[in-house]
């Protein structure tokens, strides 16, 4: 069975898509779209896991004042590109009513939720493209016998690239420049 794709799709606008062009979506388009080398990508449906393992850093991480917890939200990396973490922590000043992406200068950290067909994305794509941007901290959470597991990286600025600074099971420990400890537990099914 294939679904045919919405006339404002395909071929798309002459010259490819382009960061500004996602606030201008029709009303008929998908609720989470990023552009990654000026394509667009489609969310698939999300699985439990993916829902709740979002949820847990929402409500779980505690940063300080000045920075807010942020979810699915996309941040302009350039002209084609706007990919949307899972979770952002922001500069708060960098939040309006208004607000639809981030500067990458505006971001502390982000959190990417690796589901069956982002996985090569949020492996390889997205961490390149996160620290050429500068972004500080980068979070990969994997699923591992239904439990998250977060391979945790800090940006290397000479070289502009992510350097490893653990995999956490049951319990995330770190410091991102405030101190960070939570219980990775989820049950199933969730409370």
């Amino acid at each position: 069975m294939t679904t045919a794709l919405p006339e404002w799709f395909y071929p798309g606008p002459p010259g490819g898509w382009t960061a500004d062009m996602l606030d201008h979506l029709p009303p008929d388009a998908p609720r989470h779209v990023e552009l990654i080398d000026g394509s667009l990508i489609m969310m698939s449906p999300q699985t439990a896991f993916h829902l709740y393992a979002i949820r847990l850093f929402e409500t779980s991480l505690k940063p300080p004042t000045h920075l807010a917890v942020v979810r699915e939200m996309t941040v302009t990396l350039g002209m084609r590109q706007r990919p949307e973490p899972d979770i952002l922590l922001v500069k708060k000043s960098a939040i309006g009513a208004r607000t639809t992406s981030f500067r990458p200068e505006d971001v502390h950290l982000v959190a990417e939720v690796v589901s069956e067909e982002s996985l090569e994305r949020d492996r390889t794509t997205k961490p390149i493209k996160y620290s050429n941007a500068g972004i500080k901290h980068f979070w990969r959470v994997e699923q591992e016998d239904g439990v998250p597991v977060v391979y945790t990286f800090e940006l290397e600025p000479a070289v502009k690239a992510y350097v490893p600074t653990g995999i956490h099971r049951k319990r995330l420990q770190l410091n991102v420049g405030f101190e960070v400890d939570l219980d990775l537990t989820l049950t199933w099914p969730p409370a």
